[in-house]
């Protein structure tokens, strides 16, 4: 299981109103002194930084607004392959400059591109900031995106779609998008396929580049160490001329999927593998809708961890499988529900039979007390663990900006959990268990086969 992205505002919540250009807004202020700060400068480039005492690093992302659901089927994977080629350089650094710089000081440097954004990020320590915002926003700004150097990226970015296939288990999750939400942007792996990218020209990604990444699609987000008027005059002098005019940030995305039941009933991928993939699941409320923290304490009952529903009875009572779990995947105006197992063939029948029978009793009786006690219990650990460092506090500041515009402190997060109850946990499984779902599979089977599954 993934915890669910449960951060931010809900439907019909106010978000307060941004602080004018150039203005500080104290977001939050803990009792050990851990502050949230958002600034928006000229140009509408907006900022925010989380200082977070008693550590000695720095982690600094630019996140962009754009991502592979911005995508059309011909040039599916140019933000992916983008985030690729801006690490080969820049009109002042080459590809070696730069992963030298970084590594001198012992810093990390990466990116990844998601449905919806595209992140940049560095983990330095906090005294090698002024680097890391150097360089990022170097790459961000001042790629050259040369034709040889997207000839020599192809390569890499087919060899990586080659080893998401190599992988059943990855591939399978890319076969249920595709079985669930059918060729829609929310559809397309983000990776593209084989074809698009081979049919990627210079000027398709460049042009991407110059279209899509412009300062009022850009967020900046720090945490650790960190000052916040110090990362205030570093991201000015990095962004120069650019933090001008009076543009405005680009508004919350809107969904472009309506979804009220799968694209189709199966997916398969058929390949001689000594397990078989499964994902099954079902179309889920989009990330904006305030049910997804009830949602997310029937997955974590449901398929959560080790005490949860499919856990027990598939695992530990009959030794059916080695991994079960189940997952919710939120997006602007759509969402999932899925369950995975892996298995041997000729226990997939029993194993889907448990799945099914499980899910729809969950439906029909809805979770006990004591499951729903131990499934906030289990959700507030994991969110308040997984923000222990200067990375993910980083991402939650960059997420709470461009996908829900308004940043929401954790004990207000945690107060939303402790507020599902058992009512609430039954209605929102009754409506995501009693509707028609879809199977995605990876493994010997052909066409014919998945009627009978």
């Amino acid at each position: 299981m993934t915890t669910p992205d449960i951060t931010g505002a809900g439907a019909g919540a106010a978000a307060p109103a941004p602080a004018p250009v150039g203005e500080t807004a104290l977001l939050d202020l803990d009792e050990v002194g851990g502050r949230v700060e958002r600034t928006m400068l000229p140009g509408g480039l907006r900022v925010l930084t989380e200082t977070m005492p008693g550590v000695l690093s720095a982690t600094l992302g630019i996140w962009v607004g754009v991502g592979s659901r911005d995508e059309t089927a011909d040039v599916a994977g140019s933000s992916h392959f983008l985030e690729h080629l801006l690490f080969k350089g820049t009109s002042s650094r080459s590809a070696l400059e730069i992963a030298t710089a970084m590594d001198a000081v012992g810093g990390e440097m990466n990116a990844f591109t998601a449905k919806e954004h595209t992140c940049y990020y560095a983990n330095v320590l906090a005294s090698d900031l002024p680097l890391a915002v150097t360089l990022l926003a170097d790459l961000v700004t001042e790629a050259t995106n040369t034709a040889a150097d997207l000839e020599s990226e192809r390569t890499v970015v087919l060899e990586e779609i080659a080893m998401r296939d190599d992988e059943p288990s990855d591939a399978v999750h890319d076969l249920f998008s595709e079985t669930l939400f059918g060729d829609t942007s929310l559809g397309r792996s983000v990776l593209g396929t084989v074809e698009s990218i081979e049919g990627l020209t210079r000027d398709d990604v460049d042009g991407w580049y110059r279209s899509r990444y412009a300062v009022p699609s850009i967020v900046v987000t720090a945490a650790g160490r960190v000052d916040h008027q110090q990362v205030l005059d570093l991201v000015t002098a990095a962004f120069g001329d650019r933090l001008s005019g009076s543009a405005s940030p680009v508004g919350l995305r809107t969904g472009d999927v309506e979804l009220s039941r799968p694209a189709r009933p199966f997916g398969l991928i058929a390949r001689r593998t000594e397990q078989t993939h499964l994902l099954m699941g079902a179309p889920a409320m989009g990330r904006l809708d305030e049910r997804r923290y009830a949602a997310a304490v029937v997955d974590a009952a449901v398929g959560g961890g080790m005490s949860s529903r499919l856990f027990q009875e598939i695992r530990e009572k009959r030794g059916l499988v080695y991994s079960v779990g189940s997952a919710l995947s939120h997006y602007a105006g759509a969402g999932s529900f899925s369950v995975y197992a892996g298995c041997s063939k000729k226990r997939v029948p029993e194993v889907l039979r448990l799945i099914r029978a499980e899910l729809a009793r969950v439906a029909a009786e809805g979770l006990t007390a004591e499951e729903v006690a131990r499934a906030r219990g289990q959700l507030r650990g994991a969110l308040v663990l997984g923000l222990e460092d200067t990375g993910s506090r980083m991402s939650r500041l960059g997420k709470s900006e461009l996908s829900y515009g308004e940043y929401v402190p954790v004990r207000d997060v945690l107060g939303r959990i402790d507020a599902v109850d058992e009512d609430q946990a039954r209605s929102v499984a009754a409506e995501l268990f009693g509707q028609p779902t879809c199977l995605a599979v990876v493994g010997p089977y052909r066409e014919s086969d998945l009627d009978r599954l």
